[in-house]
């Protein structure tokens, strides 16, 4: 999956960050995102039962692509393979990390956010990284002001993002974005509508491909 990364970010454009306090929230969130059309998956590491809710929704999804998220040290990462991470994103960047993933042909998105973060995170190989948090300095702007010294830098805003600012970042240049507090809001969660939280992704979804390219 390594070496297909990049054209699966441009392909999707969304990933659902999704952090569960138990299996069953993390499993219905997980479906609720690939019904409505999202197919890059993503279970934060700090969710209740991480490794087993990756290896069951491997099974249970297997049209969609299922990684992790919050990955702080190799013996996180280490278990997140062995549980089936197809991906996996870090809040930050460390070289052990990233070689780490890649011996094992699973594709690393390191979180990175200044200019001289990004450019050290590709200069070390990474194939895209995260910016993150992107709401505690500009969102879309911050995006848009790095295209003049980075345009084509693959670039995955997340943290904080609303559903409906995903679009702009798409149009500003990110090559994806990743979604997760606002994907699910807790007052829908509570009352379960899921029909509603699902129809609003579709409808990010239908825009975002009907978009001019």
């Amino acid at each position: 999956m390594l070496h297909s990364w990049l054209s699966l970010l441009r392909k999707y454009r969304l990933i659902a960050v999704i952090r569960a306090s138990n299996w069953e929230l993390g499993e219905k969130m997980a479906y609720t995102a690939s019904e409505a059309g999202i197919k890059l998956i993503e279970i934060t590491w700090n969710s209740y039962q991480a490794d087993k809710l990756v290896n069951h929704l491997r099974q249970q999804l297997p049209d969609c692509h299922i990684g992790v998220g919050t990955i702080l040290t190799i013996s996180h990462l280490k278990d997140a393979i062995n549980a089936g991470a197809q991906f996996a994103f870090s809040p930050h960047f460390h070289q052990d990390l990233l070689t780490f993933a890649h011996l094992h042909h699973i594709p690393f998105n390191p979180g990175t956010l200044s200019p001289t973060e990004i450019i050290h995170a590709f200069d070390a190989g990474a194939q895209a990284v995260k910016v993150f948090p992107i709401k505690a300095v500009g969102g879309v702007d911050y995006i848009k002001s790095l295209q003049g010294p980075m345009a084509g830098f693959p670039l995955i805003p997340t943290g904080g993002i609303k559903v409906v600012e995903a679009f702009d970042f798409l149009e500003v240049g990110a090559i994806a974005v990743g979604l997760s507090g606002d994907l699910f809001p807790m007052d829908l969660v509570r009352a379960q509508q899921w029909e509603i939280m699902g129809d609003r992704i579709y409808q990010l979804i239908q825009k975002i491909n009907h978009r001019p390219q």
